[in-house]
């Protein structure tokens, strides 16, 4: 990725949320009456088109603190996935809805944070991502704890336009 693609990212992905469940399943607290876990208060998806590359960041809106983003060029099905992580790290590990995938990533020092950027790559069609497309939420696993990441109501269409543009 060049450098001038990556630095939207960098910013994007200024800092790592320290909310995350200990626990493989979700908290009473974090979870609907359906089980599935909740939309997170001031954070969402947000979906951004610029020719023909799309982006899906989850996040903080109009801010820099971004938590993962995913990029890719229409039509092409390849997922450029970034994440925001306290320290160097080997591989994403991503899950929804009980599908889960690891990818093998390159971690550098952030630019606008403390903490590294993982950069992996993965198809749009990868089980994970189909599930995430489905159900609107994904959770990406660190040391043993998971993060969730869930898209509110009206932030849906957008996962879903993101998806249908990429391929």
């Amino acid at each position: 990725m060049r450098l001038s693609r990556l630095i939207p990212s960098l910013m994007a992905l200024s800092a790592l949320a320290a909310c995350a469940t200990h626990s493989p399943a979700p908290s009473a607290e974090m979870t609907t009456a359906a089980g599935a876990p909740a939309a997170a208060a001031g954070l969402d998806w947000f979906m951004n088109r610029d020719g023909q590359e799309a982006s899906l960041a989850y996040g903080v809106a109009n801010s820099d603190e971004m938590k993962l983003s995913l990029l890719c060029r229409a039509g092409s099905g390849a997922l450029e996935i970034t994440a925001a992580s306290e320290k160097p790290a080997r591989q994403i590990h991503l899950e929804s809805g009980g599908d889960t995938e690891r990818y093998a990533a390159t971690s550098e020092p952030a630019v606008v944070h403390e903490g590294e950027l993982l950069t992996a790559r993965a198809k749009a069609s990868d089980p994970v991502f189909l599930r995430f497309r489905r159900l609107g939420w994904i959770a990406a696993w660190a040391d043993d704890e998971r993060q969730f990441y869930v898209a509110h109501p009206a932030a849906k269409a957008g996962v879903e336009q993101f998806f249908a543009v990429c391929g």
